[in-house]
């Protein structure tokens, strides 16, 4: 007689509920532990045990040390990325939580390794974020992003960048050379607010400010429409007092 499939049943691969189960057990000692231990805490024969056990050390979720079985280096990435998705997860929540509260687009990144990074954004669809339509990494003397990381790093940092992402006008309201960018960094007061109108996309305004945050070079920044510019400094600076406010006690992580 056919099998009847119930579709509301969803398909379980047994050896994989094994090996999980292994995993688990190994991972409540830190010290490790044999596999006779392992395969009665896992609830599983011996011979089945030691099968799934040779397969996971094969694959690098144990190792074996001294007889006994403990969590190996892919184990350890699984873990890394439950913890990266959890950091951006935060992020994310937060990020909404200040676009709500300031009524714009907010913007979250970071410079690492030499490049821009732009890590998170939230909008609205009546309150959409700025089109990247020009590379965010090699435009960062174009928009305020770009230029507040750049205002955090050293002169020798930031011609290093340089070199790598020429200054160059891609709007008419660009800055016009290196020069006039270097001596506008060089102007800002290193904790105010970085404005930008039209530079990167025409008919956007945008404002950035540094987050301080370890030796991480941060900023979360704001955009609107032109026809809103005269919004633009009340929005930054409630965004900047909302940041100050919840950045202590929100354990806001950007190590991504």
């Amino acid at each position: 007689m056919a099998a009847v499939h119930n579709a509301g049943v969803p398909t379980l691969i047994g050896s994989v509920q094994r090996a999980l189960r292994l995993l688990e057990a190994a991972g409540s000692h830190s010290e490790g532990a044999p596999a006779k231990q392992l395969a009665r805490e896992a609830g599983l024969p011996l011979p089945t045990a030691y099968h799934l056990l040779r397969t996971l050390t094969h694959e690098g979720y144990l190792r074996r040390e001294g007889g006994v079985f403990v969590l190996g280096p892919a184990a350890g990435r699984l873990a890394d990325g439950g913890l990266q998705q959890k950091r951006r997860s935060m992020i994310v929540d937060s990020l909404a939580y200040f676009r709500d509260a300031v009524g714009a687009p907010v913007y979250f990144a970071a410079y690492r390794e030499g490049e821009i990074e732009l890590i998170a954004v939230s909008d609205t669809p009546d309150g959409p974020a700025c089109e990247e339509w020009a590379d965010f990494r090699a435009t960062g003397h174009a928009h305020a992003i770009g230029q507040c990381l750049l205002s955090q790093l050293d002169e020798r940092a930031r011609k290093d960048h340089y070199d790598r992402h020429p200054v160059g006008a891609i709007t008419p309201y660009t800055v016009a050379d290196l020069r006039s960018l270097e001596n506008r960094i060089v102007a800002m007061g290193r904790n105010r607010p970085v404005v930008e109108r039209q530079e990167y996309a025409l008919g956007t305004v945008c404002a950035a400010i540094p987050i301080t945050a370890g030796d991480t070079i941060a900023t979360m920044a704001i955009s609107l429409p032109l026809h809103q510019e005269e919004r633009l400094l009340y929005v930054v600076d409630r965004l900047r007092s909302e940041v100050g406010a919840l950045l202590s006690t929100l354990s806001f992580s950007i190590s991504i």
